[in-house]
C-alpha cells in the first residue's frame, strides 16, 4: 500500500501548501467536463435550464474553452510560483465567476440552483484562495 502511495504521490504537483494540488484535481474536473462535452449536450442543457435550447455547437464550443482553462491550471499546478502562469489561472477562474454570474444575474439563462452552484463555488473558492496566496507563491 505504502509503494502506491508514493508512486501516486510521485506524479502530484510538489508545491507547498494544498493549492496546486487543488488546482489540479480542478483541471482534471475540467477535462471530464470537456469530454461530456463532446459527448452530449444533457449536463450543459441542465447548466442552463432557462435557455431550453443548449446546441451541438455551443457545447463544443464550451468544451473548447474549458480545455483551454484546464490546460493553464494544469501547467500553474505543477510550476505553482511562475508569476504569469498563476496570473493565466487567477484570471481564468475570474472570467469563469463573470460568466455564470453575468448568465445569472444579467442574462437570466440560469438560476442560482442546482448544477452552476458548483463551477460558481469552485471557481469562487479557488478565485479567492489564489488571490489571498498570491504573495506566497508568487515571489516577484
Amino acid at each position: 500500500m505504502s509503494s502506491y502511495y508514493d508512486t501516486l504521490q510521485a506524479y502530484l504537483p510538489q508545491g507547498p501548501g494544498l493549492l496546486p494540488k487543488w488546482i489540479l484535481l480542478v483541471s482534471a474536473m475540467a477535462i471530464f467536463n470537456t469530454i461530456q462535452n463532446y459527448a452530449t449536450t444533457k449536463l450543459t442543457s441542465r447548466l442552463y435550464n432557462r435557455t431550453g435550447i443548449v446546441t451541438p455547437l455551443h457545447a463544443r464550443t464550451f468544451a473548447v474553452w474549458t480545455l483551454m482553462s484546464a490546460v493553464v491550471r494544469f501547467y500553474t499546478a505543477y510550476d505553482i510560483h511562475n508569476k504569469t502562469l498563476y496570473d493565466m489561472s487567477l484570471l481564468s477562474y475570474l472570467i469563469v465567476f463573470g460568466h455564470y454570474t453575468s448568465e445569472v444575474l444579467v442574462y437570466g439563462t440560469a438560476t442560482l440552483k442546482g448544477p452552476i452552484l458548483s463551477p460558481l463555488v469552485v471557481g469562487t473558492t479557488s478565485l479567492v484562495w489564489m488571490i489571498r496566496q498570491y504573495d506566497y507563491y508568487v515571489k516577484v
